[in-house]
């Protein structure tokens, strides 16, 4: 069974790789044998986590890069390519929501502002649209690879506030379906596209929705969700290594065009 999760000389590139959530996936490739590439607008997060795999054995690099710039990406590909050997994985994991994008009772909704919706969308739908493009064309010519996507329990389930983010990944979702149709009849059977769809976990991005800035105290918020939510917790980080681990290696080889929930059963839960 171990050598249907071996990832080992497979190079994986993963966007947002120096986020809370990223970083552990990053990790978690490397201890299941990939080579990482972790890339990131900020150079100094990508670097610890590159340091981080490096000083438990494994390898990786870390790549400055912007996933709303596609001349930087094609850059990274060209480095990435050239160091690791070639690009058999892609998470886009770069991605989150912005407090002025979230309705509130300072903020209504017909008083969102549009170049803050404008960023939640252009970063988590074109973030995840334009690494496809570019990683997604050196899989197309090699003829395999897999696509994983991250998605939202907000996709699946709208929740109140974050309506931008909301239909963002959404559009997440739909792109995954559509892509993974795409590239299998166009360019290679080889070729895997899914998504994952974490439920809640704490982020820098939803802090502010969930605890208490002052006391670090559950919000309101937070705690309809922990109440909604049957496991009774939010997610921590390595709640979604083995999930990506089985997407990304050949223990799901005939699977595509799925979108997996990570929620610890919030979506299962009716309320009563």
């Amino acid at each position: 069974m171990g050598n249907l999760f071996d990832l080992k000389g497979k190079s994986a590139v993963i966007t947002g790789g120096g986020g809370i959530l990223c970083s552990e996936i990053a990790v978690a490739l490397a201890k299941a044998g990939a080579k990482v590439a972790v890339l990131d607008l900020a150079e100094d997060a990508a670097k610890r986590v590159a340091g981080t795999i490096e000083k438990a054995g494994g390898e990786a690099i870390a790549v400055k890069c912007s996933v709303l710039d596609k001349a930087q990406l094609e850059s990274a590909r060209d480095k990435i390519v050239a160091e690791l050997g070639g690009i058999d994985i892609l998470i886009n994991g770069a991605g989150g929501n912005r407090k002025t994008a979230t309705t509130s009772e300072e903020l209504s909704f017909f008083d969102l502002p549009t170049d803050a919706l404008r960023g939640v969308f252009d970063l988590n739908f074109l973030g995840t649209f334009l690494p496809c493009q570019v990683f997604g064309k050196a899989m197309a010519e090699s003829k395999s690879g897999v696509i994983l996507n991250v998605s939202s329990m907000a996709a699946i389930r709208p929740l109140t506030k974050v309506c931008g983010y909301s239909a963002a990944k959404a559009a997440v979702t739909n792109f995954t379906y559509w892509l993974s149709v795409h590239m299998c009849q166009n360019y290679s059977k080889d070729i895997r596209v899914n998504a994952i769809a974490p439920g809640f976990f704490l982020t820098e991005q939803n802090r502010f929705l969930l605890t208490e800035e002052k006391s670090g105290e559950l919000t309101p918020r937070g705690r309809q969700i922990i109440e909604h939510t049957p496991m009774g917790r939010f997610g921590e980080p390595k709640d979604l290594t083995g999930t990506v681990i089985w997407l990304t290696s050949d223990a799901s080889r005939f699977v595509t065009g799925i979108i997996v929930p990570i929620d610890g059963g919030f979506a299962a839960f009716g309320g009563v």
